[in-house]
């Protein structure tokens, strides 16, 4: 989305301390400080003001606000701004006022903007700036007396600058293929798709020369790993491993294996995505590495591992209340509604799992593993055709392994597992006595219409009860075998909101956590009889959850 690079570059340039994280529009809820978005319905929204006012701002104007198409309001007053006042502003066809007072601007007006101000179309302030020129005549007679002088100074240290820049570049050049030919003799396997990876994967705007990340070298991971001593986790694509920048920041280096069935395509899909999508609810991808036969790609750190390991009970910090169950629930559901809604294209995740929603330092959730995602046209009935199954067993979509056409609703059926991991603490596929999905081990305890059979023990009844009723009744939605019965992922993340109101309500006192009472106990024929197409009454699809599908997925993700 371009408005939101523009942003994003705006806030990098002049190092922004606000809540500027994630996606400055979306949600509605997280929009940027001193932002306005427009959110006119047959597009993308769109930045209309930005006051950065009183912000200490250093360097020059940023060119990237000349990609604000839709910039109204623009305040960039009190600030240490230096040099001219950039013509592309002038392009901005909506931009109704401008205030640049209070800075060391230099030059003069553009213009274009003049033109503008001329006309009565734009309101431009420019007070307080010793430096710049506002009168069309004496900026003309200062320019040329200007000139006089660089001819005289300027260029000559010009040419000395030149020389010397020629004389630097040669030496970096001829040094830096030093370095390669070294490296080609300390290579012993070649990539068989070599070509592919240097000319761009797919068409031209896929290609790495694109990644805005820092680019590392391998002997830089080596460095930033400590000699790739410590493992994380292991995956599909190979080892994840715990590093430090120079910085003294954590990093997850995600390095792939070279006996790894995932390769050049898988790496260039996930690095591609993880350049585009920002939000506070996705891993963030640092940089990538590219440096012969080896590829890696480095993530933020996610200090406390994955869901599943805190399902299981795994993490030293010991098993999850229900109120941190349903929050870890409530923000996975805005990433995913994220990928579904916010970028541009879309995304389907295709392999949302318990080990794929990481958890930082605060076990706030992040989606992760984007290798197998796939974008959509969204005005297609979000759906895409592909030749291969992907995912993991337990969570794979039905409706896509009949039909090869993976849709948003394929990831709303892998959540619902998801949630009803967070109900139950068992996994997505139940062992003992024979192998059965959590999904047909849910519904058959859940047709008595008590809770306690199904709910985590562990948890030892401190939830209110409504809350896990309704959680599991999403989470029976989501998995239904028609997709058409499911809601979609912005339903979600409203209904699991009203399940944390609930929670929130019982820990004030408002409700009673039920063990016990009326309140325990749910016509569970009531509500399969109120789905037409529910998936309890298909005897044939029952049999497929007890003995589940296996399809070859890339693994558990790291942290």
């Amino acid at each position: 989305m371009r408005t939101a690079s523009a942003a994003m570059a705006i806030k990098a340039k002049y190092q922004v301390q606000k809540n500027w994280m994630g996606d400055p529009c979306f949600p509605k809820t997280m929009v940027w400080d001193r932002l306005t978005c427009n959110y006119a319905a047959a597009t993308n929204p769109r930045i209309t003001s930005m006051n950065l006012s009183s912000n200490g701002l250093n360097g020059d104007i940023s060119s990237s606000f000349a990609n604000l198409k839709a910039l109204q309001y623009l305040d960039l007053s009190n600030n240490n701004l230096i040099g001219s006042i950039p013509d592309a502003l002038s392009q901005l066809q909506s931009l109704t006022f401008i205030d640049f007072s209070g800075n060391q601007l230099n030059g003069s007006i553009p213009p274009g903007l003049l033109r503008r101000i001329q006309d009565g179309s734009l309101d431009l302030r420019h007070g307080n700036n010793p430096n710049l020129c506002t009168s069309g005549n004496s900026c003309k007679v200062a320019a040329k007396r200007k000139s006089k002088v660089a001819i005289y100074i300027v260029v000559p240290v010009l040419v000395i600058v030149v020389i010397v820049s020629v004389a630097l570049v040669a030496f970096c050049l001829l040094r830096r293929r030093n370095q390669q030919r070294g490296l080609m003799n300390k290579t012993t396997v070649k990539p068989e798709n070599e070509e592919e990876m240097s000319t761009g994967y797919g068409d031209d705007n896929d290609s790495l020369r694109l990644v805005e990340n820092r680019r590392f070298t391998y002997e830089e991971l080596g460095m930033i790993t400590n000699g790739f001593q410590r493992v994380l986790g292991r995956g599909g694509f190979g080892n994840v491993y715990d590093g430090f920048l120079q910085d003294g920041i954590q990093v997850a280096v995600k390095l792939r294996s070279h006996s790894s069935n995932q390769g050049n395509k898988e790496f260039l899909a996930e690095a591609q995505i993880l350049t585009r999508i920002h939000h506070k609810n996705l891993v963030s991808m640092i940089g990538y590495c590219k440096d012969g036969e080896y590829m890696a790609l480095v993530y933020e750190y996610m200090a406390q591992g994955t869901l599943r390991e805190h399902i299981a009970g795994s993490n030293h910090n010991g098993n999850l209340p229900w109120g941190e169950r349903l929050r870890i629930a409530h923000e996975s559901a805005q990433g995913l509604e994220y990928l579904h809604k916010g970028c541009n294209p879309p995304l389907i995740h295709r392999d949302v799992k318990a080990t794929n929603i990481l958890l930082n330092a605060r076990l706030e959730a992040k989606i992760a593993d984007f290798g197998l995602s796939k974008a959509f046209d969204q005005h297609n009935d979000a759906y895409i055709s592909t030749n291969t199954l992907v995912g993991t067993p337990g969570y794979v979509d039905p409706e896509y392994q009949a039909t090869m056409q993976p849709t948003t609703k394929s990831d709303v059926y892998s959540f619902g597992v998801v949630l009803l991991e967070l109900v139950t603490g068992k996994q997505a596929i139940l062992s003992d006595p024979e192998p059965t999905s959590i999904i047909y081990w849910a519904r058959r305890r859940l047709a008595r219409g008590n809770i306690e059979s199904v709910v985590d023990a562990r948890m030892h009844g401190n939830y209110d009860v409504n809350s896990v009723w309704k959680v599991t009744e999403i989470a029976l939605k989501c998995t239904a075998q028609a997709s058409t019965q499911r809601p979609a992922m912005a339903d979600v993340v409203a209904q699991l909101q009203e399940c944390i109101d609930l929670e929130a309500g019982r820990a004030h006192g408002l409700h009673t956590s039920g063990n016990s009472g009326e309140d325990s106990s749910w016509n569970y024929n009531a509500y399969t009889s109120a789905q037409s197409a529910d998936v309890s009454t298909d005897t044939t699809f029952e049999t497929e959850l007890r003995m589940p599908t296996v399809v070859t997925g890339p693994g558990p993700a790291a942290r």
